[in-house]
């Protein structure tokens, strides 16, 4: 993996012991090197078998416990804990700490900004965990459009069809913002990586009749940026009838060449299927190349986050990509697309 490396990597603890800490980050921690000293769960009996399974050196009662583990080896805290959670969480971390936080960073824009504030009096160095734009595949996207190889950007596509097996997290149910804010907010996140900020948002997000107890599970997103460039974000997490005519893929379209990536990850979930990465480029033969990428978003990407803010904690002239500045921007997009999707479009009786 091609991440850039802290001088001496620091000692970890992570409150949170759910699935995305089992199958994600304390795997991707385990392939960079990363010592995971503590962690604390709600569920006492859950930390346990974590920390057995993961070697950790200490499953943690209670909070305080964990925080004074960190304290004494000056550890950086990974919160992988629900939305809601996160301000509570971070006004008992000690002032100065380097942490990163689970995304979304909180339920909606009020908290985000709670969380930024809370950031900055407590003089914490925090990142939010948005590990798309590490994945490699996204990585050797990025390196070839910065390179000109497909021309000028001029759109990106996004399109998830599959049958998401929500049921693995139960936090889900019973929220009333779900789709965007917990999935799609990962490729909103990776449009700005490669477009910025756009200028404006139009979204619908909808439920699934078959999905009824899930506020929403499926969304159509336009990021415009303007005359000539946009993003389309498109997902479906109904689509349970084999994977046969499942999609997960992006593909970015410049104006000399494009990019097309399978993201296998989604496809049978959780088994997943491989990733594949093909492009073509009128500056090089013109014909579509698929070329073999080494590791994956799962569980790779996720070591990206906090090697960074391991850099940032030694160098705070660091260019963290992962900022909880940067993440604000972000969840200020979710936050039009609800806006927009409450809003509605224009009705057709308005004209017939």
């Amino acid at each position: 993996m091609n991440f850039t490396l802290p001088k001496e990597l620091k000692p970890v603890v992570i409150i949170g012991a759910g699935g995305i800490v089992k199958d994600a980050h304390l795997p991707a921690y385990k392939k960079a090197g990363i010592k995971v000293i503590g962690i604390y769960d709600l569920q006492y009996d859950r930390s346990i078998a974590v920390a057995k399974e993961f070697d950790i050196t200490k499953s943690c009662e209670t909070l305080e416990e964990l925080i004074q583990i960190a304290i004494e080896n000056k550890a950086v805290f990974d919160l992988a804990v629900p939305a809601s959670a996160i301000v509570s969480v971070l006004q008992r971390l000690p002032d100065g700490a380097g942490v990163l936080v689970q995304k979304p960073m909180g339920e909606d824009l009020i908290q985000a900004n709670q969380i930024l504030e809370l950031c900055k009096q407590k003089h914490l160095i925090a990142g939010v965990n948005f590990q798309l734009r590490h994945a490699p595949y996204i990585s050797l996207a990025k390196q070839l459009i910065d390179n000109g190889v497909i021309g000028k950007l001029h759109e990106i596509n996004v399109r998830i069809c599959v049958s998401t097996p929500w049921h693995l997290w139960d936090f889900l149910y019973g929220i009333e913002r779900m789709e965007i804010l917990y999935h799609s907010i990962h490729y909103i996140d990776m449009v700005r990586y490669f477009l910025g900020n756009p200028q404006k948002v139009y979204a619908r997000t909808i439920r699934h009749p078959n999905m009824r107890e899930l506020a929403n599970t499926r969304s159509a997103i336009i990021m415009d940026y303007g005359e000539e460039r946009w993003a389309n974000i498109n997902t479906n997490h109904g689509h349970d009838f084999g994977t046969e005519h499942q999609e997960s893929f992006f593909k970015f379209e410049g104006t000399e060449g494009a990019i097309k990536i399978r993201v296998g990850v989604y496809l049978d979930y959780p088994k997943g299927l491989p990733d594949k990465f093909e492009y073509v480029s009128n500056v090089e033969e013109g014909q579509w190349k698929e070329v073999a990428v080494e590791g994956s978003w799962f569980p790779d990407a996720f070591a990206g986050p906090m090697l960074g803010l391991m850099c940032k904690m030694e160098d705070e002239q660091f260019d963290y990509i992962n900022s909880v500045t940067d993440a604000m921007d972000t969840m200020a997009v979710v936050e039009a697309a609800y806006k927009s999707s409450m809003n509605g479009g224009v009705k057709f009786s308005d004209f017939s």
